[in-house]
């Protein structure tokens, strides 16, 4: 069935976390994978119903650490060995117990705001507008004390009538849909 235009989904609101934790499940375990809870407070349980793995911030913090690590080291190397040598009391050029501390703190660094910019790039943030927006009691009650649902349109199993009987079967406060 084609998309309907303009329709981003379909959204339950609930007025507990273990409803919505119960209804992702379901969703889950009926094939949706497109899909989104939105809480006020962090749910785990959420998180894992909709099949929700994903944590590359771990793997991007490593890459950054270890390209900082590598950067200082391979400065200190190009200083010390081939820019300018200095022979300090007979010592060799390339004394690498020297080079462990500023290598160190170029590790933390680079490992930092990888993880900073990093983390904003997979959310991708800054994000202005976010169709959700669009549905009512969602600005009040997604901050506060509601629980909802979404379930995209881009979804391969989505249809409107289908999918909206699917959620009013998990007994939510209300489901709309969300226009573009």
């Amino acid at each position: 069935m084609p998309l309907p235009e303009g329709i981003y989904g379909l959204m339950a609101e609930f007025d507990s976390p273990s409803d919505l934790v119960h209804a992702a499940k379901a969703a889950h375990a009926e094939g949706y994978r497109r899909m989104d809870c939105y809480t006020p407070y962090p749910v785990e349980e959420a998180a894992e119903a909709i099949g929700f793995h994903r944590d590359e911030v771990s793997l991007v913090c490593l890459i950054g650490g270890l390209l900082g690590l590598a950067a200082m080291f391979g400065l200190e190397t190009w200083i010390n060995v081939w820019a300018y040598p200095l022979n300090v009391a007979g010592r060799p050029y390339y004394s690498w117990p020297a080079f462990v501390v500023p290598a160190y703190e170029w590790t933390i660094l680079y490992a930092g705001l990888s993880a900073c910019f990093g983390m904003l790039a997979l959310n991708g943030l800054p994000k202005l507008y976010h169709p959700v927006f669009n549905a009512p009691n969602f600005r009040n009650g997604a901050t506060t004390d509601k629980f909802f649902l979404c379930v995209e349109s881009t979804d391969p199993k989505f249809d409107v009538m289908e999918t909206r009987s699917f959620l009013e079967a998990h007994t939510p406060v209300s489901v709309v849909e969300v226009e573009y």
